[in-house]
């Protein structure tokens, strides 16, 4: 079976190819940037562009959305590419401190769309904290200080293939779907 991926995030590509490969799903990438409405949910953003690419390309489509809380203020959420632009680290770790909370989590919205404009989808969380000062080499943005759960490390200081268990969480709910649905068999 072939679905598409809308996305060219290469770690999410990554995530989603160990799971589906094991359904014996292919993934196509989509070369077309489709709009990326801005909503209060991840999954409102998530389950737009997998129901305007599931249409278009007349085939199921795949399409997930991260946003990032910072529990202290309750945002960004799906805004979190816009605040960060305008949000230094050094601000972050101002904020957590003079709050007394520096925890936060991921909020992933899993969907995939159908032609016939049905979805299933999948939302999870990721619990997370955001350090005291910035680490690893490149760290983009606020990566330098965001460690998951119960890590000393921030996401920048180790590579993405031991995380992929956390992050595929949603493309795996996904292919069990798609498997039930199409009669597909998980291959080992």
């Amino acid at each position: 079976m072939k679905i598409y991926l809308v996305t060219r995030n290469p770690s999410k590509t990554m995530a989603a190819n160990s799971v589906f490969k094991k359904y014996s799903i292919e993934l196509s990438g989509v070369e077309k940037d489709y709009v990326e409405i801005q909503a209060s949910t991840s999954l409102e953003i998530a389950k737009y562009t997998a129901l305007e690419a599931a249409k278009e390309l007349n085939t199921p489509a795949v399409r997930e959305d991260h946003s990032l809380f910072i529990h202290a203020l309750n945002l960004p959420g799906p805004y979190t590419a816009y605040i960060e632009k305008m949000l230094p680290v050094e601000k972050v770790i101002e904020i957590c401190q003079k709050f007394g909370d520096n925890t936060g989590h991921f909020e992933v919205a899993s969907v995939v769309g159908f032609p016939d404009g049905q979805s299933f989808e999948y939302v999870f969380q990721v619990p997370m904290t955001f350090g005291s000062e910035s680490k690893g080499e490149n760290p983009h943005g606020w990566n330098g200080i965001i460690r998951l759960l119960d890590e000393s490390r921030s996401i920048t200081e180790y590579p993405e293939e031991e995380r992929l268990h956390i992050w595929n969480q949603g493309y795996e709910k996904l292919a069990q779907h798609l498997a039930e649905k199409y009669n597909l068999i998980k291959v080992a």
